[in-house]
């Protein structure tokens, strides 16, 4: 049974080297199986750095295969999101220099959701209310977020071009 075009996502290069940029856009394009032609623009949070999104449409694990792709340059910022579909959670995954990926599954309006084997695992360890709090920043991708804020305001009002995976 084919699940194509069951969910959808964003890619969101938040800062790319000019140079690195088309190899961006053949790792989108091999994993879509169709020609990403993104709309680059200056990064204002990092000169010399271009941002450009894109719309997706494809199977569920896309995001994972896209952020896959991505990660082979690390000089880039970048997030992928993938939305929940029938049976399938969705999914965040963010990258930064120094950091590497992180990902965590989202609710329907995007939010990180924390399972209940996490909050154990954290209660167990934490030695207090500071080590608790650090440990749910850990689990939400507070790090991650903090390094991405800057490059995610810059891109407010970006175009965004629409792809959709073939085959």
């Amino acid at each position: 049974m084919s699940t194509r075009g069951s969910t959808s996502g964003v890619v969101y290069v938040h800062s790319s080297p000019s140079a690195v940029c088309p190899h961006v856009e053949w790792a989108i394009s091999g994993t879509l199986g169709e020609r990403a032609d993104l709309k680059w623009a200056a990064q204002p949070a990092a000169p010399g750095q271009l941002r450009a999104e894109c719309a997706w449409s494809g199977d569920a694990g896309t995001g994972a295969k896209l952020a896959s792709a991505l990660r082979a340059w690390p000089m880039l910022r970048f997030e992928v999101t993938e939305d929940p579909s029938p049976g399938v959670d969705g999914v965040r995954y963010c990258f930064a220099p120094v950091l590497g990926l992180w990902h965590a599954k989202t609710s329907a309006n995007g939010d990180i959701v924390v399972s209940e084997d996490q909050l154990r695992a954290l209660a167990a360890r934490s030695r207090g209310g500071e080590s608790f709090a650090h440990g749910v920043d850990e689990i939400l991708g507070a790090a991650w977020d903090d390094a991405l804020e800057p490059f995610r305001r810059a891109g407010d009002g970006a175009p965004v071009t629409w792809l959709h995976r073939v085959g």
